[in-house]
This record gives C-alpha cells, structure tokens and sequence, in this order.
C-alpha cells in the first residue's frame, strides 16, 4: 500500500500530540509528573495508573503490556487495525489543529487561560467535514454553533463553538475539546412542558438530526457542558412535567441517571435507544456504518 496517497501522512500523525488525542477518546489523566501523563490504561483493564504519555517526546509506553511507541503504534493497538485504516480515522482536520510540541507541561506551571478572538458562522472546511464525520447536518449545526476562534498557549486555532449560559464556549474540533470561561451549561428555552437532557452538544445536535422534522419548540433542551451542572440544572429541569435524560453510557452518566430516576418521576431514562454505544452521537454514527455496510453487501 502507497501510504503517500493518504490524505494526512505518517509524519503528520506521529506529530499529533497524544495528550489531546487520549482527551478526545475522552481519556485524562490521573496524575502528572512533569513531562509524565499518567492514565489508566486505555488498552486494558486496570485500575493502577501504568500507562504513560511522555508530553516532551510525544511517546507512550504501557507498563502492565511491556508496550509503547508513537500515536500510529497506539491506534493499532487500541483499533485492532492497519496503519492506513488508523490514518483513514485521524484524517479530517489535522492541519487546523497542530500539536502543542515542545510545549510540556512544566509541574506548578500556570495554566495558560484559552483566550476567544471572534466568532463567525460555520464555514471553514475541516469543521464542516468533521460535522459530517459526526452525521450532524451543517445546516443544523448553523443554528445552535459558531466558529470560534481563539489563543491558547500563543498560538490561534479553531473550532466549532456552541455557548453557554453565562457566554463561554464549549470547543470542539476533530484533536481538541476545551471550555472558555466563565463554564455553565446551556438551557433552550421553548415554553414546553418537556424538556431533553444531554452531557454535551453533539448528542444535542445528535438529537435535533434525527428529528429533522419535529418543531423546536416541542421540547426544551437542557445541556449541562459538564455532570457536575446536574445540580444547579434541577429547578429548571424540574419545573417541566417530562424529563427526558439522554445521558452518556459510561459509569459516570449511568450512575446519575439512576440517581435522577430515584428522586423524581419525572425523570425518564432515553440513553437504552444506544445501549449499545458509549453515547448518542456515537449511534448516530454507528447507523451511518451499518448502513454502508449493508450497501456493500448488497453490490
């Protein structure tokens, strides 16, 4: 295989920065010692922290495998795939996002706050085709998101913006997924006597896609940008006589699912429509492979 006709090359992926890209798998740290990144491993079970992200070299090695190497040996591992179906899943916006290299993270450093510049509409081509990636209409995504541009560490990026209540951003883009201050979560106001609960706004999105066609105001929406917002989202969310939870499937969304289902009736647990899948947006996507697959063994 001509690895030289992919779009995103070998070189550029061993230059993505593991640290933003574990955060994206929606992996962080237990622990940092200087340029060391401590995880509990994603390629295995295990509770003890073994496995390490050198920041300075951009290197992994997982103890409790006696394995490590750069961010293609790490996709091989974590995929079961080849190296041209791991650049095929990285390859969507590289270029827009470039690593933080030779910038660690230094022990009692001062974070350096991400700073917003501006915020257009949608347009720039690697965020359009991440929505795509994700299977959210742009025209969906108009609606709800702006492009935001900001300064992080010195340097300028972008990503799709989708603000809060207090007017901070919630950030994303295909390597990166960051919060501007001050962080709140998101309410959708639509005088319903119901109301959907969402983690994040891509299964809001998520949401809005599949029912293209259902009025706005037939629900609100609350999305809470962070669990730790469940809380201080209760009176509002309470005030509704429905309350639909679209939480994610992981620990963390199904324990406080439970706990909502035990404080009120209202509470009404939606997240068995993707039981299968670690959230909606994941089986939004998910449909999209099993129909392609079905089409290619029809032909």
């Amino acid at each position: 295989m001509d690895f030289r006709k992919q779009k995103l090359s070998i070189v550029e992926a061993k230059e993505m920065d593991m640290v933003q890209y574990l955060s994206l798998l929606g992996y962080e740290p237990s622990k940092i010692r200087n340029n060391d990144y401590w995880y509990v491993s994603p390629l295995r079970q295990e509770k003890t922290p073994s496995f390490k992200v050198n920041r300075m070299l951009n290197r992994w090695y997982d103890h409790g495998l006696g394995k490590g190497g750069n961010i293609i040996d790490f996709g091989i591992q974590y995929y079961s795939c080849s190296v041209g179906e791991f650049l095929k899943k990285l390859d969507g916006g590289f270029s827009f996002q470039k690593p933080l290299k030779n910038s660690p993270k230094i022990k009692n450093e001062p974070e350096h706050p991400l700073k917003i510049l501006k915020e257009v509409a949608l347009n720039s081509y690697p965020l359009i085709r991440y929505l795509e990636q994700r299977k959210i209409p742009v025209e969906i995504a108009t609606r709800y998101c702006q492009e935001v541009h900001y300064e992080l560490n010195a340097k300028n990026y972008y990503g799709i913006g989708f603000k809060n209540d207090s007017g901070g951003f919630e950030i994303r883009n295909p390597y990166f997924k960051a919060s501007s201050t001050p962080k709140d979560m998101t309410t959708i106001k639509n005088s319903s006597k119901e109301v959907a609960v969402f983690e994040g706004f891509t299964d809001f999105l998520s949401l809005r896609a599949l029912h293209k066609n259902l009025p706005e105001n037939s629900q609100d929406f609350v999305v809470l940008n962070s669990v730790s917002f469940f809380e201080r989202a209760r009176p509002f969310m309470e005030e509704h006589q429905v309350i639909r939870l679209y939480l994610d499937r992981d620990a963390t969304g199904q324990n406080l699912t439970q706990r909502a289902l035990s404080m009120n009736t209202k509470y009404i647990d939606k997240s068995t429509l993707y039981k299968n899948h670690k959230d909606l947006n994941d089986w939004l996507v998910g449909i999209g492979k099993q129909q392609k697959k079905r089409l290619g063994n029809k032909l």
